[in-house]
């Protein structure tokens, strides 16, 4: 089972703040727009997103299709693929892909202890 590209999507109350912080760690600004409240980081292969007021707690997220740098992967396994192979273990889902379309589409479950995973395909 392929889930793509790994990053942890944080929910945080001052984004221009966070940012600061996690740029004196290392992070540098990889994708996003702080004026729209969301900003992508990237510290060698490792990738966070920060989101003020979008999520309501820190999420999981993988992107099939996409390797650590968001670029397009020529092999990978669909998210519609994933969430019927998912489904067919007894995971149950908070949202779930349209399975009658092909392209960009997205599902979200919960670990045992309610932390939401997101998998999120772009391509």
């Amino acid at each position: 089972m392929q889930l793509g590209a790994f990053s942890i999507s944080l929910t945080v109350k001052d984004i221009a703040a966070s940012a600061a912080f996690y740029e004196k760690l290392g992070f540098s600004s990889f994708g996003g727009d702080i004026t729209q409240n969301w900003l992508i980081l990237k510290n060698g292969e490792t990738v966070i997103g920060l989101f003020q007021g979008m999520f309501e707690q820190n999420m999981l997220t993988f992107n099939p299709g996409w390797n650590q740098n968001a670029e397009a992967v020529e092999s990978f396994t669909d998210v519609r693929e994933l969430q019927r192979d998912l489904k067919a273990k007894g995971v149950e889902f908070l949202s779930e892909a349209d399975e009658s379309t092909t392209g960009p589409a997205s599902f979200m479950l919960a670990d045992p202890d309610g932390n939401p995973v997101l998998f999120d395909q772009h391509v």
